[in-house]
């Protein structure tokens, strides 16, 4: 401690150091004090320095995610990443407030998540002045892809010859020993033989012999991943996501999966954006059943937001099967966040529809029939290994619009889709809409057969001047379907009851029924919202659940921006109808 400069130290409690001292101790034992100083020599190097600035509000109704990849619409004139940010300020401002741009660093394979080189922007999509030019207009969503790089980096190429420090950047293992307890999300080779300058050494392979497992025993690699951080955050980034990051410290012996020290570096990872970017947000991502996946708030002080992943499985399973029953139940046991924390909901992402958190909610059998019904629809599923050498569904590969989508019934599947939709902007918790759900997106089937990759179905590109013309045709389902989102997203920004931090009840009007009501922080609002989850349409007649929200047999549909007035006979909601009621 006492080689660390006053002036370095002058913004940094002194417990805060004592909890970064304790971090560093159990990760790399007796290095510990040297790291620490090492730790702080590292800040300010890209202008992020030491802030004393509060974090303030960290989100609000108006915050709305869009997931998307830099190239999702193309213009072959200008970098994927202008055409992007043209799009996104054209058409999205005041409904999106954040975009998270998938990995946008040079890859070799699975489309970006095998990184070759942390610190560039790949020449095909722009660079960081493109970069800083979306972060003119929108926060920003990096990835940090801190559990693998690409076989083709620097890093590894170094390793392989044995160049310092990488020499001690990738997991080495024995393929003697016994790795059965491994917990896999891939039916691929755990191990994966390569020669290096000292022999042949087997490496750590998690999602692909291309993807190499990072060694996070080095603490040389730490400071690389801070170092990268600091990159991330002096380019604009505002929410940090963590990918693949149940996986990162591995034991032989163990499952590998959520170890201590993996959390133990989500908090020094924590510590360090407290100290150098406060206002700044940590999302973890952690494709696991729920009671895992909020292992990583820790006691607020690791993941600012996780994921709900068990959302988009449930919904799916609900509208399919015609009954709220499974989701209400679990809605009603969510515990709320800690302090300083919320959910991401959303329904699809650039990956499949993950169904291992409906284990423990659904029964085996259950989940094989929605692996089956996505077949039916044109989709895949992966599959993963499970113990016992069995394997079983790990996520479905196909479009979220298709996944819930009927065959020659064009009105049902958008009355379907938008209700699955709704639902996730209804949630407690900030919402993230994949760019493939604004434009009803169907599977891209050729894409699959050309890149012989399942999750492909779910990431097609669009040419600029294609997807202009299909938005600007109003009887497209594209159309429709995006000027629909656009203004449930506006319509939702203007209501407090949709504060992430604004508390959820949910309510039993029976299995048909979803009902969630949110209200405002501060009391000023209460939005009762209804989903009718059949095909079919169901009355609502319990007054003892609608009273409070009709006392003059009259309210307003925020979503739907009309006037409701409640017939003696009850409130009838249509096949797939979704109500946001304001209390008067």
């Amino acid at each position: 401690m006492s080689s660390l400069s006053h002036s370095t130290l002058r913004h940094v409690s002194n417990a805060k150091l004592k909890t970064i001292r304790r971090r560093l101790a159990k990760l790399y034992g007796e290095r510990a004090e040297r790291l620490l100083e090492r730790f702080y020599h590292m800040l300010g190097r890209y202008g992020v320095g030491f802030q004393t600035t509060s974090p303030g509000n960290r989100w609000s109704e108006r915050d709305t995610v869009l997931i998307t990849y830099a190239d999702m619409v193309q213009n072959e004139k200008e970098h994927s990443l202008a055409t992007l940010r043209k799009f996104c300020a054209e058409r999205l401002k005041g409904a999106i407030s954040t975009i998270h741009v998938l990995p946008f660093f040079p890859w070799s394979s699975d489309d970006g998540f095998s990184v070759v080189d942390f610190r560039m922007v790949d020449a095909n999509y722009g660079d960081w002045n493109d970069v800083r030019a979306l972060g003119s207009e929108f926060d920003l969503m990096f990835d940090l892809v801190l559990n693998h790089c690409s076989a083709e980096s620097d890093w590894f190429k170094d390793y392989l010859a044995g160049v310092e420090p990488a020499a001690h950047y990738f997991y080495e293992a024995d393929p003697d020993a016994d790795l059965s307890s491994v917990v896999r999300p891939r039916a691929t080779p755990l191990l994966t033989p390569v020669t290096t300058r000292s022999g042949e050494r087997h490496v750590w392979t998690t999602f692909s012999a291309d993807q190499v497992d990072l060694d996070w025993r080095s603490p040389d690699l730490l400071f690389e991943f801070l170092d990268v951080l600091a990159l991330y955050l002096s380019m604009g980034c505002r929410v940090l996501r963590l990918d693949a990051v149940a996986f990162l410290w591995k034991e032989i012996g163990t499952d590998c999966l959520h170890l201590p020290k993996t959390h133990e570096v989500i908090k020094l990872l924590r510590d360090f954006l407290d100290v150098a970017a406060p206002e700044a947000i940590l999302l973890t991502e952690t494709n696991v059943p729920h009671q895992e996946n909020v292992g990583y708030f820790g006691r607020g002080n690791e993941a600012h937001l996780v994921y709900q992943f068990s959302l988009p499985p449930l919904l799916l399973h609900g509208l399919l099967a015609g009954t709220s029953r499974y989701l209400s139940d679990w809605a009603s046991g969510l515990e709320p966040p800690p302090k300083g924390c919320s959910f991401l909901n959303f329904t699809a992402s650039h990956d499949g529809i993950g169904v291992r958190p409906l284990e423990g909610i659904l029964a085996d059998a259950e989940i094989l029939d929605l692996a089956d019904q996505a077949k039916k629809r044109g989709g895949d599923v992966s599959m993963r290994m499970v113990e016992g050498g069995d394997e079983m569904p790990y996520e479905l590969n196909i479009t979220y619009f298709d996944a819930l989508s009927e065959p020659d019934d064009d009105a049902l599947s958008e009355a379907r889709f938008r209700c699955s939709q709704a639902v996730a902007l209804s949630m407690q918790g900030i919402p993230a809409v994949y760019f493939h759900s604004l434009t009803a997106t169907r599977n891209y089937s050729e894409g699959v057969e050309e890149s012989g990759r399942a999750r492909t179905i779910n990431r097609r590109k669009w040419q600029a001047d294609e997807l202009a013309s299909l938005l600007h045709d109003a009887e497209s389902l594209h159309a429709r379907v995006f000027d629909w989102y656009v203004r449930s997203l506006r319509h939702r920004s203007a209501c407090p009851a949709f504060h992430p931090d604004a508390p959820q009840k949910i309510h039993d009007f029976g299995p048909k029924v979803f009902a969630v009501e949110r209200t405002a922080i501060d009391g000023s609002q209460t939005i009762l919202c209804l989903f009718n989850f059949t095909n079919g349409p169901v009355v609502l007649d319990d007054w003892r659940n609608l009273e409070g929200f009709f006392p003059n047999r009259s309210t307003r549909d925020v979503l739907g921006g009309s006037e409701i007035e409640l017939p003696p006979e009850g409130l009838e909601l249509r096949p797939y109808q979704a109500l946001w009621l304001v209390a008067r």
